[in-house]
């Protein structure tokens, strides 16, 4: 059966993999922010789209680009971790 131990590990790695798999989107989310917050401050351009757009854009293109590695890392995932072990109890 589950054990306490087992239930954290399996809890601790689930939200290790989801910190891995939305790195990427949130980085590039971070760095579309920084630059064009950057660029408005030096024009003096206060427009509200302005950071929307690029950054949804930039997050969107991330998405596609890492979906692969995110699919395969959540495959992996849920065939070591837990597929065993509901099989095994």
């Amino acid at each position: 059966m589950f054990t306490e131990g087992f239930i954290f590990d399996l809890l601790r790695e689930a939200l290790r993999i989801a910190v891995v798999i939305s790195a990427p989107i949130l980085i590039a989310a971070l760095l579309t922010g920084v630059s064009i917050g950057l660029f408005q401050a030096l024009t003096s351009v206060q427009e509200m789209t302005l950071t929307f757009v690029p950054k949804l854009m930039a997050m969107l293109a991330v998405f596609w680009v890492s979906m692969s590695f995110m699919t395969r890392t959540l495959v992996d995932f849920f065939q070591v971790a837990v597929v065993p072990s509901i099989a095994g109890s």
